[in-house]
């Protein structure tokens, strides 16, 4: 992508791949071999443990008697590609049965204010009796 024998300067290059100056310089430092132990204890205690997330991590490593923080094993987590798994909310979902209201609004001009609260409140009131 970058050429550093062009004769178009690198910033000028970067610019018009729209990329950042500073990424043409950056060089991926390896993962050191006390982060490696550690991501192989987590990955360990993930198997064991899917539901735990950092927090529940770090504090199982501490009790192993390894010292790291909650946002280190965060990073690590992420890293690795590591998530806990928990139900998460289902709000998207309606209930089985629960009666959808139409929104009897359409294009009604709103000229006034608390008009539309007004409205809006007289039509919950005639959904729940219908």
């Amino acid at each position: 992508m970058i050429d550093r024998r062009a004769k178009l300067s690198l910033s000028r290059q970067a610019k018009v791949l729209g990329i950042s100056r500073g990424s043409i310089y950056y060089q991926p430092q390896p993962v050191g071999e006390a982060d490696l132990k550690l991501m192989h204890r987590i990955d360990k205690l993930h198997m064991e443990f899917p539901c735990a997330g950092s927090r529940m991590l770090q504090g199982l490593l501490v009790q192993e008697g390894v010292r790291v923080g909650r946002p280190h094993v965060a990073t690590l987590m992420k890293r690795m590609g590591v998530d806990a798994l928990y139900r998460r909310p289902n709000t998207s979902k309606p209930e089985p049965g629960h009666k959808i209201c139409p929104c009897l609004l359409g294009k009604l001009p709103i000229t006034r204010p608390n008009q539309v609260r007004a409205i809006t409140a007289r039509q919950v009131i005639a959904c729940n009796h219908r």
